[in-house]
């Protein structure tokens, strides 16, 4: 499996294709975290600008959290490089969660706060769409945790319309793995930072991850079949969830 950024951004376009997430030229807005994921999205749908018939705007948007060590700048410095505008704001969602709340079981809630926060940053500065960096690996991770502990077969929308707030969220690395990202940010060099999260991710998504990583050692191509699956199933609606449902 080639590692480089032409099969990233191969997968990325058909991603895009496939589920018709640009068909003109609404402006987007990246949510950049400072992970090498975000940052290696904001960089292919950078790459994707030039070429598409569409012009669509593009900016990146960052929400820090609030914890000790938070740092913008290198984000600002690769967004001035790529000459897209950088938008951020800083939240004290680090400190509701861990001081305030005292959260035992942190992830939910502070994803949540975070898409809260980043809808927003995008809405208030003119970006109705927003992409984010969610990759196969999340896709396959997210239908495996909702069989296994919520009994249904389904995973995230590669596009979801937020009626509320009149929001379009695309996910173009849905079919990207991550092994190809991690290798495409460190011959890149990607400014990627460290997070500071005391909590940092553990929990039941991370012990599904190593589940996966032991599976692949029996099916290689396994993300792609559930990526595939998902399509034939669902077509665009992946979370399986029925009109009543919802």
């Amino acid at each position: 499996m080639r590692h480089g950024f032409d099969e990233i951004y191969k997968r990325m376009k058909k991603a895009i294709v496939d589920h018709k997430m640009i068909g003109d030229a609404t402006p987007i807005m990246v949510g950049v975290s400072g992970g090498k994921d975000s940052l290696a999205l904001l960089y292919a749908l950078k790459q994707f600008q030039s070429i598409s018939k569409y012009k669509y705007p593009l900016a990146a948007g960052h929400v820090s959290l609030g914890f000790p060590g938070d740092e913008i700048d290198p984000l600002r410095q690769f967004c001035d490089e790529l000459e897209l505008p950088f938008f951020w704001e800083r939240s004290q969602i680090g400190e509701l969660i861990f001081d305030v709340r005292r959260e035992t079981n942190p992830c939910s809630l502070c994803a949540r706060m975070r898409r809260g926060a980043l809808n927003a940053l995008a809405k208030a500065n003119g970006y109705p769409k927003i992409a984010l960096a969610h990759h196969q690996d999340d896709v396959t991770e997210t239908l495996l945790l909702n069989l296994f502990f919520e009994g249904r077969i389904g995973s995230f929308k590669p596009s979801t319309y937020l009626d509320r707030m009149a929001l379009t969220v695309i996910r173009p690395f849905i079919y990207v793995p991550e092994e190809q990202i991690s290798y495409f940010a460190q011959k890149q060099a990607l400014p990627v930072s460290a997070s500071h999260c005391p909590h940092n991710c553990l929990g039941k998504r991370q012990e599904m991850k190593q589940i996966i990583a032991q599976l692949e050692t029996m099916a290689p191509m396994g993300k792609d079949r559930v990526t595939g699956a998902l399509n034939r199933m669902f077509s665009s609606d992946w979370d399986g969830r029925t009109k009543e449902q919802r």
